[in-house]
């Protein structure tokens, strides 16, 4: 039994479509994902803004409620919850230049609307997280934006959320790049950073997605580790990256078991859960991957999860403590492989 709730969103099972070429694989309607969620064994769905109310810009702030609203009694046919909600300001042309970080004031004050309609869909879905992945929020062309402007303009975005509403709590999920150039918030720290510098550091935490780390040339683990020591780590979006390129989402642990055994681990020790926090799967099925292997890669995910989980149970912290008292890391590296490698 896991001592972990898991989490997955509906964009998890797509049709394939990438930069470099269409889609390979028929829709798959938001019911039959999230029933099919349940039953692989996921506790809590992911949205973004439109995932709950697809057609928002269109809708006024009732409409955009009574939506949210058939949506959460959907969630509870199948006894599932709502994890978060995330504005998705990154699809509409007038975000091409950023959202809360934009040149734009017209620009600045849509995105707002999105956070505060956001923040309005958390409350009828039943959760009260935020999550901000800043897609847009930095430069293309460096000299575009001021970067201590853009920082505060972050802020400000964020006091404005806090104002908002007084329950919701701000998870600032972090990458370096891509679709941006230099990101405003690359990293753990610098979420750290913005919390502390927030109208109210108590509601403004770190979420976590092992590629984005990778992508920032860190280790999830650590990254994992500093947010958790922070009392800051509210989420976290396991899956895997080989090296520096574009956001690859695969399975977790397929590229680098080690890596993903410490960020399990990390998790477990310090008793990662306890307070309600899921662990996120986003990842995405290999764009060779057809029909009837759709859901594929999240059970995969799911179960290396576990297993890594598992092995976390069984580390043996009396020969890890004989190991550091002698300084032969040697002994502990192997150790640990020796674990990882057998069955």
């Amino acid at each position: 039994m896991s001592m972990f709730k898991f989490s997955v969103g509906p964009w998890n099972v797509h049709e394939g479509a990438d930069a470099y070429g269409p889609a390979v694989r028929n829709t798959i309607s938001f019911e039959e994902k999230i029933k099919t969620f349940k039953e692989i064994g996921f506790d809590a769905i992911q949205f973004h803004d439109d995932d709950a109310v697809p057609n928002m810009n269109n809708l006024t702030n009732d409409e955009i409620i009574a939506e949210a609203k058939k949506v959460k009694t959907l969630l509870d046919k199948y006894d599932l919850k709502a994890e978060f909600v995330a504005p998705r300001l990154w699809m509409d042309p007038r975000t091409t230049d950023g959202g809360f970080t934009s040149n734009s004031k017209e620009d600045r004050e849509f995105a707002m609307w999105r956070a505060y309609r956001s923040i309005d869909i958390a409350n009828a879905l039943g959760c009260d997280k935020i999550v901000l992945w800043l897609a847009r929020e930095g430069t293309l062309c460096y000299e575009s934006k001021s970067p201590v402007d853009a920082t505060k303009r972050l802020i400000e975005a964020i006091n404005g959320m806090l104002q908002y509403d007084k329950n919701i709590k701000v998870l600032i999920e972090t990458k370096p790049n891509e679709p941006i150039d230099r990101s405003v918030c690359p990293t753990m720290g610098h979420a750290m950073a913005v919390s502390a510098a927030s109208i109210d550091p108590n509601r403004v935490g770190g979420l976590l997605e092992s590629a984005h780390a990778i992508l920032a040339g860190l280790d999830p683990a650590s990254e994992i580790g500093f947010a958790l020591a922070m009392g800051k780590l509210w989420g976290v979006h396991l899956n895997d990256q080989n090296g520096m390129k574009f956001d690859q989402d695969k399975s977790f642990g397929v590229e680098n078991l080690r890596q993903a055994f410490n960020q399990i681990k990390v998790l477990v020790e310090n008793g990662y859960g306890k307070n309600g926090e899921y662990i996120g799967l986003d990842v995405k099925a290999m764009r060779t991957q057809k029909d009837g292997g759709s859901y594929k890669h999240l059970e995969n995910s799911l179960k290396i999860a576990k297993i890594l989980e598992e092995k976390a149970m069984k580390f043996d912290y009396e020969y890890q403590a004989k190991c550091v008292a002698e300084r032969d890391y040697e002994a502990l590296e192997m150790y640990v492989m020796e674990l990882l490698m057998k069955g």
